[in-house]
């Protein structure tokens, strides 16, 4: 039992830093949702943010500028928020199918930056630039430092702002805030441009610290257990804190398995893929946990639904 403690305790920088850009992108998922907009568009977004980090990444190093880190992420965050705009005109101003809507910004994520790359560096991937982000206090990246403030401002915003009061109605009640003289479409953009922001600054967070360069697979469904993580944290900032460490220790888990012996003796491993079995946990906890809440409805009321004033 000390063994298992000490190698899960051993385990916890790995696993913060798996968080970190789940915690981000799920903050952001979860202000999108609570406007009324479902943006599966997650992981596209974290493609883009991933190559737009890594790129700017590259060339300020060649080019010896000192403050390529903080640049790349500045990069990821607004090219993801650029990109959301797509989805929120389909979304908000077209009110076209979000669910469509979101896949095809995946699909156009994973053509458009490879695209990209063979323009800049004539690959499909970006030049090879290491583990890009130096770990710092207690050994951590400063990631899970910016994803627990990431955290935190989205509870502010979301219950001790103004701001936060409209997106919240825009989610459960949107005719209400449309009676109220509030523009629920200006309201929605917003939401989904700062989903955006939070998806891509969650991408440059992964190909910095746990990708030596950008490939079609350095979000390989990041994006995806973000979505679940807003889903299993019942669409609530702690919530979804919990849920991102709890994602974070499985994915975690799924790297560090062999070399916990207590858990290799105790797994059958003959039967199942270890890697594969931690893996799926997420969406396996998910599932479990939308079928044991099935009664309830923790969702915002509208969301999905596209707004119109005249059916109101």
């Amino acid at each position: 039992m000390t063994e298992f403690l000490g190698a899960i305790w051993g385990m916890m920088p790995s696993t913060f830093m798996i968080m970190a850009p789940i915690l981000i992108a799920a903050a952001g998922g979860m202000i999108c949702e609570r406007s009324g907009v479902v943006n599966i568009a997650l992981e596209g977004l974290m493609v883009i943010g991933a190559m737009a980090a890594a790129t700017t990444h590259v060339l300020l190093v060649r080019s010896s500028f000192g403050f390529s880190m903080p640049a790349a992420l500045v990069a990821a965050a607004l090219m993801g928020g650029a990109f959301s705009l797509i989805h929120a005109f389909a979304s908000v101003t077209l009110r076209a199918d979000q669910v469509i809507s979101g896949a095809g910004i995946n699909l156009f994520s994973l053509g458009i930056t490879v695209f990209a790359s063979q323009l800049l560096f004539g690959a499909d991937r970006t030049p090879s630039h290491g583990v890009a982000m130096t770990r710092g206090f207690l050994g951590l990246f400063p990631t899970i430092w910016i994803a627990l403030a990431v955290a935190a401002l989205s509870w502010f915003a979301l219950y001790r702002r103004p701001w936060g009061l409209r997106v919240r109605a825009a989610g459960e009640h949107p005719h209400a805030l449309a009676a109220a003289g509030v523009s629920v479409a200006r309201i929605r953009y917003a939401a989904v441009a700062a989903s955006g922001l939070l998806a891509g600054l969650a991408g440059g967070c992964i190909v910095l610290t746990q990708d030596s360069q950008f490939s079609t697979t350095t979000i390989n469904g990041t994006g995806f257990i973000a979505l679940a993580a807003v889903s299993f944290g019942r669409w609530l900032p702690l919530g979804i804190v919990g849920s991102s460490f709890v994602f974070g220790m499985s994915t975690a888990l799924a790297v560090s398995f062999i070399n916990i012996r207590a858990l290799r003796e105790r797994f059958p491993a003959d039967l199942i893929d270890p890697t594969a079995f931690f893996n799926a946990m997420p969406f396996v906890i998910t599932l479990a946990t939308l079928i044991i809440f099935s009664g309830k409805d923790y969702a915002p009321r509208a969301v999905g639904k596209p707004f119109d004033k005249g059916k109101g």
